[in-house]
């Protein structure tokens, strides 16, 4: 199945930007939702008053949030998928600058044990910086440990876009974007494409982690990361790279053991060359038959859209990419459960914003029609997926407050 993506206003938008390497498309089309009005004055915790929700499962199927409101980071739980929920419980006791907005979020996960683990970016002082912070919970959320920053360079430049993977021993990965390599490069009179990816790990439940590590140079500076554990317990990470002559596409890396990456490989090839970073990070799942599926966004002059592939061999082949999407489509996300594969995007057809879906039910091989299930008159959160065992939910901020939604109610 492919549907040509007509993405005029996107691709008009990442001309200008190109204009202005330092730029991104984010920052010019922003889809932050805006506040309600009720949150104008408000000082209680409130996850409606967030701009954005990050969700997850634990084990056992319960839903846990994290949002920020008021330089703080709270917690949330639910035990009827969304209907109630418990109390908020703040994370960070000392209000602190935090980037929550488009391709930033704090993230959230649970280890086997039910060991709550919390990454995000703290705003500094200069435009564009930041530092990777990190805080958990060892008593099922009723308290959390004072945050500490888990860049080990500490000067302000960026250390930004934070992604977090728990493995099955309860081991920590944390991976990011970060600018000391670059910043070393200029220094010394040399060019640098883009940025790096750091990373740092944990082998006892985060309760201290390895010194950072390079896994890879020359990253696009400013989108989000996929991140994962495969199902032989080591960390796999996709990401936009910068290749030679500006070419913006995506690679992959599976680590070799957990001190070590492996080879970098490529995961698209629309060869989009591009002098700017199109905020628009990609998606990757991994599935329990162990199968990769990873979605993207591309800019490319003869070939822009979204994109879907999958690998069954540990990423070193995928599938011929799949187009998808209308006008306008941005930010796909993709969640697995079982044979099941879904995939879940933003388009905007003249009056809303609209989510629509994709549905596999073979492994990513043959897929459904696309249709919309969701929509909003008003600004919205990218929309994103999560998966409770067998069960995958439509994960949504609007201004009319948070959603969360089981596809087969779709």
């Amino acid at each position: 199945m492919k549907v040509r993506c007509l993405l005029v206003i996107s691709l008009l938008l990442l001309q200008a930007c190109a204009e202005n390497p330092g730029s991104s498309v984010a920052s010019m089309a922003a889809t932050t939702v805006m506040q309600p009005d009720s949150c104008r004055d408000t000082v209680a915790p409130n996850r409606d008053c967030s701009k954005t929700v990050t969700a997850t499962f634990s084990r056992q199927g319960r839903l846990w949030l994290a949002w920020v409101q008021n330089e703080h980071v709270y917690v949330q739980s639910s035990d009827d998928k969304g209907r109630t929920y418990s109390a908020p419980v703040m994370v960070n006791s000392i209000a602190e600058p935090i980037i929550a907005h488009d391709e930033y979020r704090p993230k959230i996960q649970l280890d086997n044990r039910n060991n709550i683990y919390l990454t995000w970016t703290r705003s500094l002082e200069k435009r564009h910086t930041g530092h990777i912070r990190f805080s958990r919970s060892t008593d099922g959320g009723k308290n959390f440990s004072e945050p500490v920053t888990l860049n080990d360079n500490l000067a302000v430049i960026s250390h930004r876009f934070d992604s977090l993977a728990i493995g099955e021993n309860g081991e920590v990965f944390v991976a990011w974007l970060d600018a000391r390599d670059k910043v070393k490069a200029k220094q010394a009179g040399e060019d640098y494409l883009g940025t790096s990816l750091y990373y740092a790990w944990s082998d006892d439940n985060g309760a201290s982690f390895k010194h950072n590590r390079l896994a890879a140079a020359h990253t696009c500076e400013c989108c989000r990361l996929g991140t994962a554990i495969d199902n032989d317990n080591l960390p796999l990470v996709i990401w936009r790279h910068v290749y030679p002559g500006q070419i913006r596409d995506h690679a992959l890396l599976k680590f070799a053991d957990w001190n070590t990456p492996g080879e970098l490989k490529r995961l698209s090839r629309e060869d989009w060359k591009i002098d700017a970073c199109p905020h628009h990070g990609p998606a990757l799942a991994v599935a329990d038959d162990g199968s990769y599926h990873a979605t993207w966004f591309s800019g490319a002059e003869s070939r822009p859209g979204l994109f879907y592939a999958h690998s069954e061999d540990q990423g070193h082949s995928f599938s011929p990419a799949m187009q998808f999407g209308g006008n306008g489509a941005k930010h796909p996300h993709v969640a697995v459960a079982g044979q099941q594969v879904a995939i879940t995007w933003l388009e905007f057809d003249g009056s809303n914003t609209v989510v629509k879906l994709l549905q596999s039910f073979d492994g990513g091989k043959q897929w459904s029609e696309p249709k919309q299930i969701g929509q909003t008159g008003e600004s919205a959160d990218y929309a994103f997926l999560v998966a409770d065992n067998e069960t995958l939910y439509l994960s949504w901020q609007t201004r009319q407050g948070y959603r969360i939604n089981a596809l087969s109610d779709s």
